[in-house]
């Protein structure tokens, strides 16, 4: 196994810009294996990390200044063609958590950094901003705009040449909360799969509330008129009155369109005989497409954030497995998606993303996610199962 610490505050370790090749990591040279970090200035994004890990037809970036953010996949399709998976945000940067001001704009600060693929949103609380008894909640917490410590690049040197990059966040408050997570990005060269694993402790000595939306974002190529969204689904309901008037097509993704409002969809998903549930966003012709798999035993709920204004607002779709929904903690305690961490307890997080860029590999997927939606009929409600306001 090679191993190499990046950057450890313990260690008093900073290896800053890096290049490695295969050979470097111990592998034989034909492994299709490199790794770049990047020390980015300029802008905002003085101060921030981008690990660069290549792998097989893979081509992962990770913010590590950024709660170990995925910024964006790009894989090599049949042709040896680029499918992008990840969005064109109005924000550019790589921006660093000094400049985020999470309370500006009644709490919507977090929007100012917001251009990754994977956001992680938590962990103590996640979902939009607003008062909570005596606490205001900024939106979506605090991981994704707290930098990593303890970033570790590991190869297996064997196949299938697992290449794992791991960090770990720490949300530590006086008096209140207390901890620690600890990421695991892997994948291997003969796979299209990127594995996310995360382990989340409560390092204090009382129980404490948690929360978590794994906020995934897709665009471009696999989002354009006429790409579709398959998922298996117990309940879907609309997350307010204006998603209800999108409920008749709400799979069904439009090209970019103006003045098109947010519309967001609550999931409570259907899962398979190993506990995972399965989405899928394809293009047009269902040439390539994005799964998102994740474990319910600890993500119980999906949101679908349909946001496809013009492409110079952010056009996007959010496929976003999670303890909660997007509503405000305050609103979701009824609904008994506010679990409690006990005192020196370990959560486990798994979100697998299948990077789909073959026809069969697409309908695979649909075909799989048919099957589970056969075992029982969706149920569709017409109006929010939460009143805001």
């Amino acid at each position: 196994m090679f191993q190499l610490v990046l950057l450890s505050h313990q260690q008093q370790i900073d290896v800053g810009n890096l290049s490695l090749s295969a050979e470097l990591m111990g592998l034989p040279k034909a492994i299709p294996i490199s790794v770049q970090q990047t020390c980015l200035m300029g802008g905002k994004q003085a101060g921030s990390r981008l690990i660069t890990l290549t792998v097989g037809d893979s081509v992962v970036r990770v913010v590590p200044t950024r709660g170990m953010a995925v910024l964006d996949v790009v894989r090599k399709d049949a042709a040896r063609k680029d499918v992008r998976f990840g969005w064109d945000s109005p924000v550019k940067d790589v921006v660093h958590p000094s400049f985020i001001n999470q309370e500006a704009s009644g709490g919507l600060g977090w929007l100012d950094g917001f251009n990754e693929m994977v956001v992680r949103c938590g962990y103590q609380w996640a979902g939009h901003p607003g008062q909570d008894g005596d606490e205001f909640l900024t939106l979506h917490g605090r991981i994704q705009n707290t930098p990593a410590d303890e970033v570790v690049l590991e190869v297996e040197q064997v196949p299938p040449y697992r290449v794992t990059l791991r960090g770990r966040v720490d949300e530590k408050r006086f008096k209140s909360t207390n901890f620690e997570l600890q990421t695991a990005l892997s994948l291997t060269p003969d796979e299209p799969y990127l594995l996310l694993e995360d382990t989340l402790t409560n390092k204090g000595s009382y129980p404490r509330e948690y929360q978590a939306i794994y906020h995934n974002n897709f665009a471009q190529p696999i989002l354009e008129s006429g790409a579709q969204l398959h998922v298996p689904m117990a309940e879907l309901s609309p997350f307010n009155d204006y998603a209800a008037g999108g409920l008749s097509d709400w799979n069904q993704m439009p090209a970019p369109t103006k003045a098109f409002d947010e519309m967001v969809f609550n999931i409570r998903p259907i899962s398979d005989e190993n506990g995972f549930s399965h989405a899928l966003l394809h293009n047009a012709n269902a040439s390539c497409g994005i799964e998102v798999s994740y474990h319910t035993d600890t993500l119980p709920v999906l949101t679908v954030w349909k946001n496809t204004d013009t492409l110079e607002q952010g056009y996007v779709v959010g496929i976003e497995p999670g303890t909660s929904f997007a509503y405000n903690r305050a609103y979701q305690r009824d609904l008994g998606l506010v679990p409690t961490i006990a005192a020196g307890e370990s959560k486990h997080f798994v979100v697998r993303f299948g990077l789909l860029t073959q026809a069969e590999q697409v309908n695979a997927s649909v075909a799989n996610i048919a099957q589970l939606q056969n075992s029982q009929t969706a149920q569709v409600l017409s109006t929010p199962i939460v009143r805001l306001g």
